[in-house]
Formats: C-alpha cells, structure tokens, sequence
C-alpha cells in the first residue's frame, strides 16, 4: 500500500505519534510523509525520509492564543508559502499514485486527497471537537471558543471517509464515519513501569501565584519549562530542571503527580502511567478546556483556571481518589490505535472500484 501521511506542525503531540504509526507502516507499506513546523524537524532527525509543507501556527500573547492574530499571521504568510508548497508536494507524489492519505490534522495533504479522489483518512485527537456530542458542563462559558475551535476543525481535515480519534475519555459520538481508540504514546512511555514517587512533576512556564504555592506545599518539586536554561537549580523543595528528553520520562514515571496545562499528550501519557493531574488549560484553546474537563469528569484529576495554595491543597488531599479512578483506565500500549489506522487505510484503498480509480488518475492530471 502506498501511503502519503500528512503531519501538522504546531507543538510536539503530532508528531510524536505520527512516528509510532509511520514506524509500523514502514515494516509493511510504501510509506511518504510531509509535515509543517516543529514536526518537520523532529521527523527528519528520526525518519528516513521527511518533506516540509507550509503549516499554521498560533499567534500568543501572556500566555493566551490571539484569535484574529492567529488568522491575519497564517493569511499573511499562507499567501506567500502555500502556493510554492502546493506546488512541491504535488511533485513529490507526481507518478508515485498513492493509494490512501492519513493525516494528522494536516490540511495540505487533505487537500491534495480531495483534489485527486484519494481516500483521506484523519487521524488526531483535535477532530474529538467535532466529530462528539460536548454538553453543557464541558463546554462551560467557553461557548464562543467552542464554537470558533469546532469551526476550524472542520476546515482543517474535511472530507474523510473515516475520523480515528485518540482519546483517553470517552463522550457520545455525534457524526459518522468516527472511531474512538486509545491515544498513543512515545514508546518511552509506552514502555515505562510506572512507580508511586513523593514528587510533583510540573510543566508549566509559571506564575508568581503557582510559585507560591508550590513552595508553600513543601512537596518536591521537579520543574519544567519555566527556566529554559541549560542548568540544573534547586531552591528549597523546587527542583528546576533543564530540558531533557530521559529526564522528563524518568521523573513522570516516578511521579506521585502531575501538574501541567490541557495539552493532550501530557495528560495522556499521565492517564496511562496512573498519575493524578491537576490541569490548568491554556486560556484561549478551548481543546485544552475539554480535556481538562474531561480528566476531572472521569476523576483522573482536577481541571483549574489557576493554581492557588488552595486548589494546590484541594488536589494533594484527594491523590488516593484520583489513583483509584486512575486504576481502572484500561489501554494496552499502542497495539490498538496503530492497527486501526492501518486497517482503515488498507479498508479505504481497497474500498475503490475501477471506475473510481481511473477517474482518481484523470482528477490526479488535472491537479498537476
């Protein structure tokens, strides 16, 4: 099976997993990837073969997603990058004719799918906005970043034949053609044995509030993203620590607990080692509010506007009913997620009649 696999840029989490799938798909498949952004550089550091597409990324201000800074920066540049990156991605699958597109909340290679009538196929947890009923309780006062969120979610990976959705929680599904399996993990974690610390893992870039607290729990403390540096420092039971790969692995793995933002890789590689989470999402990214919400629903943690001496008291004293809910989250490694993705795709290339094919090869000329 020939398959081009499209990775969208923005943070890490795509990529990470999309190299755990394209990993599998080499064993077995001819397998072709395009990704934007930060994706494109951890790919080709760990791929054989990784070609850079134009991405959108979002404009920030104090810690909060400019809306229509975000869109007037992605219409500046996409009028100057898309065009060449149409282009070049159209080259590279010029002749080569692939049989399915998988992407992970990358447009471009939608695009290209549709244009060709190739079967698309997404796969991401961003599409959980759309393709699943949220009530009221989850979207809480958040509806107008709800609804601008669910819009663009929908523009950005349309027309699939089907959604595979990684998610740790579980709501209604609301649309066709949608899957729920299990998120995938970095093979570090996947890997991993989990063990009951003393210790806080904190991810965050900080505030003089969450600071505060911290030192006033006088629980351990090891640190993340808040100093940049390349230096190990402690200050009383704070242990800030410099970005590191094995290091960050170690202390999640050995953590009693976890404090970080709503991002969804974060929160699923937590889940899946049974650490509580106390989760303050990203004011502005209503996906972030979600997860949140849902980790709290599920009693996996607490989801928090900020981080107090009390919200910090609140959920240290309730670690053992957070580790009890904790222990019936059932999801073994990757094995599920990775067969789904692989088992739709071949679905979906089979799926095609001959009519369709030919009409795939003349919509493929008028492409080019």
């Amino acid at each position: 099976m020939r398959i081009l696999y499209g990775v969208n840029g923005e943070g890490l989490g795509h990529a990470t997993r999309s190299q755990v799938v394209i990993d599998s798909l080499l064993e077995r498949h001819d397998v072709r990837v395009v990704a934007s952004g930060n994706a494109f550089t951890y790919l080709t550091e760990r791929l054989p073969s990784v070609e850079q597409v134009f991405g959108p990324t979002f404009a920030m201000q104090d810690g909060e997603i400019q809306r229509w800074a975000t869109v007037a920066q992605n219409l500046r540049q996409a009028r100057h990058e898309v065009p060449e990156s149409v282009r070049h991605w159209i080259g590279l699958v010029d002749g080569w004719d692939p049989d399915v597109v998988l992407s992970d909340f990358e447009p471009l290679t939608g695009v290209y799918a549709r244009a060709s009538r190739t079967p698309l196929i997404a796969v991401d947890n961003i599409n959980m906005l759309d393709r699943c009923h949220h009530d009221a309780e989850i979207i809480g006062a958040e509806r107008e970043d709800f609804l601008i969120a669910r819009a663009v979610t929908r523009s950005m990976v349309h027309g699939a034949v089907e959604y595979i959705v990684l998610t740790f929680f579980r709501p209604p599904i609301a649309r066709g053609g949608t899957i729920l399996v299990p998120p995938i993990v970095r093979p570090e974690i996947e890997s991993a044995r989990s063990e009951r610390g003393e210790h806080l893992l904190v991810y965050s870039s900080g505030d003089p509030e969450l600071l505060a607290a911290l030192r006033s729990s006088g629980v351990p403390c090891r640190v993340y993203g808040m100093r940049g540096g390349e230096e190990h420092v402690s200050e009383g039971n704070l242990d800030f620590r410099p970005r590191s790969e094995d290091g960050f692995v170690e202390d999640l793995r050995t953590a009693r607990a976890v404090l970080t933002g709503g991002g969804f890789s974060l929160l699923s590689e937590a889940v899946y080692l049974g650490k509580p989470v106390l989760a303050v999402p990203l004011h502005g990214q209503f996906e972030q509010h979600m997860n949140a919400r849902y980790l709290e629903r599920d009693g996996y943690g607490v989801c928090a506007e900020a981080v107090s001496e009390d919200v910090l008291a609140g959920f240290l004293a309730r670690l053992e009913d957070f580790e009890r809910a904790l222990a019936g989250y059932e999801q073994s490694g990757n094995e599920l997620a990775v067969r789904t993705v692989e088992d739709g795709g071949a679905g979906a290339a089979a799926a095609q009649p001959r009519e369709l094919r030919r009409e795939r090869r003349e919509a493929r000329r008028a492409v080019r």
